[in-house]
């Protein structure tokens, strides 16, 4: 009798779960939502689409345990420094999340469709715990709540997703290079206006131009929390 010869390619341990999810990743990283195949994913971990499929389940499934992974692991990477104030435990998760989206262009996108699609999904219901409890802390009125912790959840996800690059523009340009272009650009075609008309634009160029995105997104966080600290 023959003894069957082992198909070229296929790994011999296990595959786990947790090793999917971090190929996963790294193609997404890589080339945004249009690098994650099946086919790719499967090619990388030298396995088959079944075995990702038993583990994982369908494309949308694993775009989604993808999301929760990098969410949870960076607001459990950045704890707020002891004794700090409900202010400071704000900004704290919301640089979490703003560093997070930053370093992974495509996690603006499929954060937002978790939080409508899944309510009850632990990435959902972990951001608003981490920002709720200081929410309630800094003496908001408990009817204001939800619309204080979700004016903070929207402003941190529209204020992020307008940083990244948008998939499929400019894919393969290096970010910083990108940025500095862009901002370049922009100051010049501001600097052409007419500044009797514009009068506000000409005295704001050089700040465009050189500003620091996070500090800007911790300006916003300031205003935002100087205004829910006049709620009562």
């Amino acid at each position: 009798m023959t003894t069957p010869t082992r198909r070229p390619g296929r790994r011999n341990q296990v595959l786990s779960r947790d090793q999917i999810i971090a190929a996963a990743i790294e193609l997404l990283d890589g080339g945004g939502e249009g690098a994650l195949t099946v086919r790719a994913l499967s090619e990388r971990l030298s396995t088959g689409a079944g075995a990702i499929a038993y583990h994982v389940g369908k494309r949308d499934d694993l775009l989604d345990a993808a999301t929760e992974t990098v969410v949870t692991a960076a607001l459990a990477a950045a704890p707020a420094p002891a004794a700090s104030t409900p202010a400071e435990e704000i900004r704290v998760a919301a640089l979490a999340l703003f560093d997070a989206i930053t370093a992974h262009p495509w996690l603006a996108t499929r954060l937002t469709l978790q939080i409508v699609r899944n309510p009850v999904g632990p990435v959902t219901v972990g951001i608003f715990e981490r920002i709720g409890r200081q929410v309630q802390a800094l003496g908001v009125p408990q009817e204001r709540w939800f619309d204080a912790a979700s004016t903070l959840r929207d402003y941190i996800l529209g204020a992020v997703s307008q940083k990244v690059r948008i998939e499929g523009d400019a894919s393969g340009i290096d970010g910083d290079a990108d940025r500095e272009e862009h901002l370049g650009a922009a100051s010049a075609g501001w600097q052409e206006l007419a500044p009797e008309t514009y009068p506000f634009m000409h005295a704001i160029i050089g700040q465009m131009r050189d500003h620091d995105d996070r500090e800007q997104f911790l300006t916003g966080i300031a205003v935002i929390l100087d205004g829910l600290t006049r709620l009562r």
